[in-house]
């Protein structure tokens, strides 16, 4: 199966629709697919749910699609950096639903793995528990998670093989991993592809039997969330 696509555009022909749910990996500005990001917004797509660690920063990232208002749900554990999503998010534009960062990539992982649901400690007490069921377990109390299946996953890697198989570099494994998994399709953008047996099988962070669709995504700018230098001696 011939895995390898042009561009961004290519590789999500016939995948994108209104009101989809897509799993998008990163975490800030580091791993984030930032090409097939960009198709997304000239596509046109709306009433986007994303389930993201974050949206990026205003302009970069998922922040992309929050400026052209094509989001409608951010499923997400941290919007501190972005202030267009603050702004959505208390305006009522956008719906947000708040997930503590472990539970997060949990929930995806499950998703992936077929598990629909879990229990966690996390967020027992707290809002996060408002309106889930609750179970005891050795006297405790849990709260019930759902895992997180999406219509589409969009990651980032470093580099894979032509099969699909895929090493993620250094950061940029964070959320890539269970967002990988918890989608219907999974397209990847990495910054190289090799030949098969390349790679150390044992160095193989995602295997490709997850990844459907590949684009080489390089040259890459670096982005940094915040430049902070110190003062002149």
């Amino acid at each position: 199966m011939k895995k390898l696509y042009p561009d961004a555009a290519a590789a999500l022909d016939g995948l994108l629709h209104d009101g989809m749910t897509i799993c998008a990996g990163g975490f800030g500005l580091c791993g984030i697919p930032e090409r097939l990001i960009d198709a997304i917004r000239d596509a046109g797509t709306k009433d986007l749910t994303i389930a993201s660690n974050n949206a990026g920063i205003d302009g970069e990232g998922l922040g992309k699609l929050l400026r052209t208002r094509q989001v409608k749900k951010m499923i997400s554990s941290y919007v501190g950096e972005n202030k267009e999503f603050e702004r959505q998010y208390l305006s009522g534009e956008l719906e947000v639903e708040f997930c503590p960062q472990g539970t997060l990539a949990e929930r995806c992982r499950a998703g992936g793995a077929g598990i629909p649901g879990f229990y966690t400690k996390t967020g027992v007490g707290t809002l996060v528990a408002e309106g889930k069921e609750v179970k005891v377990f050795d006297g405790e109390e849990f709260i019930l998670e759902r895992g997180i299946r999406a219509d589409l996953s969009i990651i980032k890697g470093w580099k894979a093989d032509e099969s699909g198989n895929l090493i993620f570099r250094k950061t940029a494994r964070n959320f890539n991993a269970p967002m990988a998994t918890a989608g219907k399709i999974c397209v990847a953008e990495v910054e190289e592809i090799v030949p098969v047996g390349s790679l150390d099988p044992d160095c193989i962070h995602l295997p490709g039997i997850y990844v459907k669709r590949m684009i080489i995504g390089s040259p890459y700018d670096k982005r940094i969330e915040f430049r902070t230098v110190r003062e002149a001696a």
